[in-house]
């Protein structure tokens, strides 16, 4: 029987300085942030990065490359920490059902919205409610901007990820990882 040699891999090429450094053109900008408050006004909405790129005037693969390194997160990653902002906030100040909640925050599933809800936020949307209900009084003196930086969810790193981390790696990898 003959042994297969494993393929050659090239390195990894070091990432290319242009695409980490900070976008500088004034105009992209003034475009990215036009997009970026269209989802802000509107999060509720179905954002693909096909519309995004529409509101922009570019490309879609220029689009998405430009918001992360303008933004430091892709545009689904900003658009889920915006649902997940507002969940938090109706949570804490309203009396809507969760099922509302969910609904009014752009999600199409209850299923879906609890499992991200609870892989951001680290609490199901139950435990949240009851839990800024219990310190609502400590919070009641903070200006509402300060506590909705405080509580914004940090999706740096993607929801698989986090999910792959917290069970010790027995969720498999979503793309083909190679050595």
């Amino acid at each position: 029987m003959r042994s297969r040699a494993a393929p050659h891999t090239p390195p990894a090429s070091p990432p290319d300085p242009a695409a980490t450094e900070p976008l500088q053109d004034a105009a992209l900008l003034r475009r990215l942030l036009r997009a970026k408050d269209r989802m802000d006004a509107a999060s509720h909405e179905a954002w693909p990065v096909s519309r995004l790129a529409e509101v922009s005037g570019v490309s879609e693969a220029y689009f998405a490359r430009s918001f992360k390194r303008a933004f430091g997160l892709p545009p689904h990653r900003y658009l889920l920490t915006r649902r997940i902002e507002q969940a938090v906030s109706l949570l804490r100040d309203t009396e809507l059902s969760i099922t509302d909640i969910a609904f009014s925050t752009g999600w199409q599933s209850l299923g879906t919205f609890g499992r991200i809800f609870h892989d951001v936020t680290g609490l199901s949307p139950s435990a949240m409610r009851s839990e800024a209900r219990a310190t609502m009084p400590d919070i009641g003196r903070v200006p509402a901007c300060v506590v909705k930086a405080a509580q914004r969810p940090d999706l740096g790193t993607a929801v698989l990820e986090k999910r792959r981390r917290l069970a010790g790696n027995t969720v498999g990898a979503s793309t083909k990882e190679e050595p």
